[in-house]
């Protein structure tokens, strides 16, 4: 499996600054731990995915998995969607179809 989860950190906190939440308002939102919100930012913890789709979620993102022929195209629908937010545009990771289905 392949992916760079310094993207999706990165998406993260592109998404968080980008609503002009600190990390404590997006604890408070949360319920996680601005501790452990600022660890996760560091890349000094590797990210569980339930915290994964609570933070995704309250910053109104999705955690999706796309099938990796499609991410040209999912870029491009975010790009005009979002065009004042360059950082988040794109998919953090994606799944290669399985070729054993």
């Amino acid at each position: 499996m392949d992916y760079n989860l310094e993207e999706i950190i990165q998406a993260l906190k592109a998404a968080r600054r980008h609503q002009r939440l600190s990390q404590r308002a997006l604890s408070k939102k949360t319920g996680i731990p601005q501790s452990h919100i600022s660890n996760i930012e560091r890349g000094a913890v590797d990210i569980q995915l339930s915290t994964l789709i609570d933070l995704a979620r309250a910053l109104d993102l999705e955690v999706t998995l796309v099938p990796r022929k499609l991410i040209p195209a999912v870029q491009s629908i975010t790009r005009i969607a979002y065009p004042r937010a360059p950082s988040i545009q794109r998919p953090a990771y994606s799944l290669e179809d399985d070729d054993d289905a």
